[in-house]
């Protein structure tokens, strides 16, 4: 049966996800908004539903496909497209789910509104998932996006090359891939301009930042022009590996007054031999110099960090120096949480 839309409704869900999810989200709505679209809430019917999908955890995934029987449920003649990283890493697995419309790639994300019109045209079922892993380039949305009244969210690079041992996430995001700078400043200008005042600088792997360029750039050459854009008062750091903190980086980095001083600083065990069996390519020796050398710059700090529980082969020696360890850190807030098997990782 053709569906036909005649409200022209859309909703964008993102039912959990990180920051990058969120800002991908927030760019998608802009697109369907500039395209003569509706965005409504979740309790009011739709004629188009874009899933957003997380694939970090086996829970993610069963809530991506629980949320897709649910849309169903609301209605059954809406347009369901399902994107995101579980639809990157299972396209085939989605494709087999019968009231899923169109699966659409991370990097096909940005085509999102194009997409749903053609398929408004052909009423045909599509699977536009390419191979990211061949990906040299960042998925560019072409919008200042969407964002709340305070603060925005921008994505500032793609992709993760560090492959830790339990992590499915480069194979959903691909190989890392830098914006320009200039491309970040004149998208936090137009932000600045809408009276926006924070931004939060976010990326699968922000630490290496401009590691795709030719040029000597990173993430500290970018903080520094963001740091001069007019109206934006305060930059906060999304995640960022330990191993990007060393004594020159924090030397350029407390010479920039805009930067907030909390840190996210991804551990995820505070043993060694669970470290190196992850693939974390740090020590906790050397991730706690990195927090002293945070806290002796920035006195009212603020560091929270990600854990990983039951890790394959964590013996109950090594849960203990973590949680000892822990306590010696000193963290304002702590993500823990259980192990969660990933095919492929």
């Amino acid at each position: 049966k053709t569906k036909k839309i005649k409200r022209k409704k859309a909703l964008l869900y993102l039912h959990c996800g990180c920051k990058v999810n969120q800002y991908e989200t927030n760019a998608m709505r802009q697109k369907f908004i500039e395209n003569g679209y509706e965005i409504v809430e979740f309790e009011e019917k739709a004629d188009i539903y874009i899933i957003n999908t997380c694939t970090v955890t086996n829970m993610s995934d069963r809530k991506s496909r629980q949320i897709i029987r649910r849309v169903k449920d609301i209605n059954k003649s809406a347009i369901l497209a399902v994107t995101g990283c579980y639809a990157q890493v299972a396209k085939d697995e989605l494709d087999k789910i019968e009231d899923i419309d169109i699966v659409i790639g991370n990097i096909e994300k940005k085509d999102v509104v194009k997409t749903v019109e053609n398929f408004i045209k052909t009423n045909k079922k599509e699977n536009i998932v390419s191979d990211i892993m061949k990906e040299k380039y960042v998925a560019e949305f072409e919008v200042a996006a969407y964002t709340e009244k305070t603060r925005a969210v921008v994505k500032v690079q793609d992709g993760c090359d560090r492959f830790c041992s339990y992590c499915i996430i480069p194979y959903a995001r691909g190989r890392v891939r830098s914006r320009s700078v200039q491309e970040i400043v004149n998208e936090i200008t137009e932000i600045s301009k809408q009276g926006i005042k924070e931004v939060v600088i976010t990326g699968i792997h922000i630490a290496s930042y401009g590691k795709d360029f030719k040029e000597d750039i990173g993430l500290i050459d970018l903080l520094k022009e963001i740091n001069k854009i007019e109206g934006i008062k305060r930059i906060r750091l999304g995640s960022i590996e330990p191993t990007l903190i060393d004594e020159k980086f924090i030397k350029e980095l407390v010479k920039l007054e805009k930067i907030c001083d909390h840190f996210h600083l991804s551990l995820q065990s505070g043993c060694d031999e669970t470290l190196k069996r992850m693939n974390r390519r740090y020590t906790t020796k050397e991730f706690e110099n990195c927090t002293n050398l945070i806290k002796n710059n920035y006195p009212n700090v603020a560091l929270t960090t990600d854990i990983i529980v039951g890790f394959p082969g964590e013996t109950k020696k090594e849960f203990l120096e973590t949680y000892q360890y822990l306590d010696k850190i000193d963290f304002y807030k702590m993500h823990i949480f259980k192990y969660s098997p990933r095919k492929g990782t």
